[in-house]
């Protein structure tokens, strides 16, 4: 599927998080939301990219924004992510990808030992409305975080 552009309703969905509970996108109307799409848990990139989030997650509480991590792991791969670097936000588990594919955040990835079908590293800001605000595809782990908080919208 193509990834939404921006100025559309963000599609919905309900995924298990890192606790077990189900995290609605629809229940967090009324808050910005950075939904995040990262290839795999304790991963070199994917490591600097969610510690970076944790870094500056208080910047991203003061403008009341949730931060949503969306990979293919399980749940249990999640929680001991989480708890190894001390995330303080939801890891949502996306096994069969069906989220991924809704946001165009999963497709053919091109490697030196062949091609395969995978998470393409992207962000979505998703405004209070639920709107698309903006997409950042082929996402760098490095100062991510930063451009995103540059992003967001003023309270």
């Amino acid at each position: 599927m193509p990834t939404p552009p921006a100025g559309l309703p963000a599609p919905d969905f309900s995924l298990v998080s890192d606790s077990g509970s189900v995290v609605r996108l629809a229940d967090l109307r009324g808050r910005p939301v950075v939904l995040y799409f990262y290839p795999k848990d304790d991963t070199p990139g994917c490591t600097t990219e969610a510690c970076a989030f944790r870094d500056d997650y208080p910047a991203y509480d003061q403008a009341g924004a949730v931060i949503l991590g969306v990979s293919p792991d399980s749940v249990e791969s999640h929680k001991k992510f989480k708890a190894k670097f001390n995330l303080p936000f939801p890891l949502l588990a996306d096994e069969g990808h069906q989220v991924a594919e809704a946001y165009g955040a999963w497709g053919e990835k091109k490697r030196p030992t062949g091609t395969r079908m995978g998470i393409l590293r992207t962000t979505f800001l998703i405004g209070s409305d639920g709107v698309l605000l903006k997409v950042f595809e082929n996402v760098r782990p490095d100062g991510h975080s930063r451009e995103i908080l540059a992003a967001l919208p003023s309270a």
